[in-house]
């Protein structure tokens, strides 16, 4: 089949989830094209023909989404974006997709619908729409922003293949559940405790590094300042990663934003967490909340010495939690740790996507 694949180029799991999915599909025999931008585009365009485009940004600051920032933002890149969907547009009739996945990135999926070829999600964003959970009450107005959100971007997927480290009842009957997707390199990596704790922070979180000097008996690793320097108990790292992933294997913790994919590798290597949900992210406080409520961690607002104490000191509590979590992964290192997501995957392709395309009329005809 000629599946036509859009990434969302945000972040890095996007992407890290889609090159396991799309080097399945591969190995399988499916022709692919990624449609992707950023950083997702610079991972999977050395592995697969790509289309390169003009993407959605969010702009923070010390751990807060600036919303003001991220409309001027992205308004100036409107331009740009119109003519990626131009370039999109010409590409559906060049491959003749007979199937799209995509990975919250709307311009594949809009066209998808448009012309009514199959669409399949695959991501953890839809778990926040076609999933019941429990949200607090001060956070039920972002729940609501945030399922209307993806709704936009990706209005009628036919079927949703949504990862979550948390479980609830589904909506429907063409959305399916599983473990957060693990590259092979964190399923290949061996958790040991070098002694130190794991910083990883997006667009600088100064407030947060400023607390750490306060704490001169505990080493930090901090990723997300793109240089190599030592100050003290702070040793900041150029972003690579492969040391990254190797930096997180030997951490005694992880301290970080609460994105979904860092958080589902650190319970994976069973590491103790201390979660900063960017402010204005529902997804993130969402993830922060139910990593306290799994006890693997502790969600917290202020990266004060208050917080960091606290969480130092139940480190060791976190751990031994963090021994019963398998989220239904393989323990044998040489097998794969997604085999149940690939199995839907290649149940909902076989036949010439018999399954998928009687999801696709059940849907349209509800």
């Amino acid at each position: 089949m000629r599946i036509l694949y859009g990434v969302s180029g945000e972040g890095s799991g996007h992407s890290s989830r889609a090159k396991e999915m799309a080097t399945h599909l591969a190995a399988q025999g499916h022709e692919l094209h990624i449609v992707s931008y950023d950083r997702g585009y610079r991972v999977l365009h050395e592995l697969f023909p790509a289309t390169q485009i003009t993407g959605l940004h969010i702009v923070s600051r010390d751990n807060k989404v600036s919303i003001i920032r991220t409309v001027l933002h992205n308004l100036w890149l409107l331009p740009a974006g119109i003519r990626s969907f131009r370039r999109v547009r010409a590409l559906f009739n060049e491959f003749q997709p007979d199937c799209v996945i995509t990975d919250f990135e709307p311009m594949t999926a809009r066209i998808a619908g448009q012309r009514h070829i199959p669409l399949i999600s695959l991501d953890n964003q839809h778990r926040m729409r076609y999933m019941h959970y429990d949200a607090p009450d001060h956070l039920r107005k972002d729940q609501r922003i945030t399922e209307n959100i993806i709704r936009m971007m990706v209005p009628k997927p036919d079927v949703a293949l949504a990862t979550t480290f948390f479980q609830g009842p589904v909506k429907n009957d063409r959305t399916f559940l599983f473990p957060p997707i693990l590259r092979s390199e964190v399923g290949s990596l061996q958790p040991t405790d070098g002694g130190f704790h794991l910083v990883y922070v997006t667009s600088g979180y100064d407030t947060l590094i400023e607390t750490l000097r306060q704490f001169p008996g505990e080493q930090f690793v901090i990723y997300g300042y793109d240089r190599d320097l030592v100050e003290d108990n702070l040793q900041f790292r150029a972003f690579s990663t492969m040391g990254f992933l190797q930096d997180l294997a030997a951490a005694r913790s992880v301290i970080a934003t609460a994105g979904f994919t860092l958080m589902s590798e650190a319970m994976y290597l069973q590491k103790p967490y201390l979660a900063f949900p960017m402010q204005g992210q529902f997804e993130q406080q969402l993830n922060g909340l139910c990593l306290a409520q799994l006890g693997y961690g502790m969600n917290a607002t202020r990266a004060d010495t208050r917080t960091l104490s606290e969480f130092l000191s139940r480190v060791p509590g976190f751990a031994e939690k963090l021994r019963d979590y398998s989220a239904g992964y393989s323990n044998d290192p040489a097998a794969a740790r997604n085999t149940a997501i690939c199995t839907k995957l290649d149940e909902l392709l076989a036949d010439d996507a018999a399954l998928l395309r009687e999801y696709q009329s059940r849907r349209m005809s509800h």
